[in-house]
């Protein structure tokens, strides 16, 4: 059997970071079987979704690497495909015409409840006989579903689920305005797209049964389940907004690289003993659903933040110094110029291995822009008081005479000069680092005035005069 997944968001707002993890699964277990995996936008509910949103869902999908092997379907123009299955049934007997009144839904649910029985509908037009349908009352199509025994579904994830058919009502699948209902639509998309297994959010449990009996009743295969559970905050509860940013967008904007969050996200309930770095080609070979636990994973934004790091330091300079770019330019309110850029280049090295995010990276990098320091830190401009600069007028001074600028003469020479003052290496080191950067944190001091070179150095102390 060829392996056919799918990814079905709704467009009601941003890519949440739990889609995205279910995306994933499907995207790698399609890539690890050798299969398909689509993509379903479901947008039936036309008041609520948006072509923004369809383009950010498609956007952050795009940026994760999880683009699908085809053309997404959009559920909202099938809507008469799904009629047609639900009037094919109902000619099947295997649906009926329901005229219950929205008053007479709510005074059933009402003495359900008073009478501590569960609210479902009682089936009282299930076995009525036609001729007795109010003129006035436009029906919608109900499933007539199974009301003895009991249905089991062999969960890929979560074992053996079964419920009673005693449980199941006569769901609506096509409303009285002619409009199908989302179990409805879910089951022939499904069918249709060729969907063999059916990965998602273990808040869909309860739907696999409802759908399997539709799917059942139309003599179509049933497809594998797999019902992943859902991601938990640091304190437990489920993932939300007071836990900080759900949406894939924002952790792009807070500067977090697209393999390392596809990295995080694949650890957050799936494992392949302690490893924890995993490139992709590693996960497309290691990923199967018999590795995903069955409770709920707890979002750690710190190990995301310490993946991230790993990530940063292996993407090559050039490719990070681009990254970094608009940043920049946004921080400084200009265009960054091909000297400045150089500069951030050659000093990445030193830059990545202090930066956690991309957004740590952009404002590290402002030290190697024209006339920096941007800003000088309280603890910086403490340094700097008139014995400092004194002494940094007199380092200039020494270090004009070198003929080699690097970092290896520049600290010799510095050494040299601290030793002819009677002063320790720090008195000059320190003070020099707040004048050129603005802060008493930086890459090695004098990797930094190597790559700022003579002239740009030059020009930050005579600032100080």
């Amino acid at each position: 059997m060829d392996v056919v997944t799918r990814f079905a968001p709704s467009p009601t707002g941003f890519l949440h970071i739990g889609g995205a993890r279910t995306a994933l699964f499907n995207w790698l277990y399609a890539r690890h079987h050798g299969g398909k995996y689509l993509l379903r936008i479901e947008d039936t509910d036309r008041a609520r979704s948006t072509q923004e949103a369809i383009d950010a869902i498609l956007d952050g999908l795009s940026w994760l690497g999880l683009d699908a092997d085809e053309p997404p379907v959009h559920q909202s123009t099938r809507a008469e495909r799904h009629a047609a299955v639900a009037r094919q049934l109902l000619a099947e007997g295997k649906a009926y015409y329901c005229y219950a009144t929205q008053d007479e839904l709510t005074q059933m649910r009402e003495a359900q409840r008073a009478a501590g029985e569960p609210m479902r509908y009682d089936r009282r037009w299930r076995d009525r006989n036609p001729s007795e349908a109010p003129a006035d009352i436009p029906p919608v199509i109900r499933f007539k579903a199974p009301t003895e025994g009991e249905t089991v579904i062999h969960d890929l994830v979560q074992g053996e689920v079964r419920v009673n058919h005693a449980q199941l009502d006569d769901m609506v699948l096509l409303r009285a305005d002619g409009s199908p209902t989302y179990m409805l639509s879910v089951a022939v998309d499904d069918h249709d797209m060729g969907v063999t297994h059916v990965i998602r959010g273990d808040d869909h449990l309860n739907n696999a049964f409802r759908q399997m009996k539709l799917i059942e009743a139309l003599g179509w295969p049933v497809p594998a389940y797999a019902h992943i559970p859902l991601i938990h905050g640091p304190d437990g509860a489920k993932l939300s907004k007071r836990h900080g940013a759900l949406g894939v967008d924002a952790y792009r904007d807070m500067g977090y690289l697209p393999e390392a969050l596809r990295n995080y996200l694949l650890r957050l309930g799936w494992g392949h003993g302690d490893d924890e770095i995993i490139s992709t080609e590693q996960a497309i070979e290691w990923f199967d659903l018999n590795a995903v636990g069955r409770s709920a994973a707890r979002f750690d934004f710190s190990k995301l933040e310490s993946l991230n790091g790993h990530y940063l330091r292996a993407r090559s300079d050039d490719d990070l110094a681009e990254l970094i770019r608009p940043r920049m330019e946004a921080a400084l309110g200009r265009s960054a110029n091909a000297g400045e850029m150089a500069r951030v280049v050659a000093g990445m090295a030193g830059l990545k291995a202090r930066a956690h995010t991309l957004v740590d990276l952009a404002q590290n990098a402002l030290i190697y822009s024209d006339g920096a320091p941007v800003e000088t830190t309280d603890a910086a401009a403490k340094l700097l008081d008139p014995d400092a600069r004194t002494r940094l007028g007199g380092w200039a001074v020494a270090m004009s005479a070198l003929s080699s600028w690097t970092s290896e003469t520049l600290e010799a020479a510095t050494r040299q000069f601290a030793e002819d003052e009677g002063l320790k290496l720090g008195k000059i080191a320190q003070p020099l680092r707040a004048a050129l950067t603005g802060s008493t944190v930086s890459p090695g001091i004098f990797e930094v005035v190597e790559i700022l070179g003579p002239e740009e150095t030059a020009r930050r102390l005579d600032r100080l005069r």
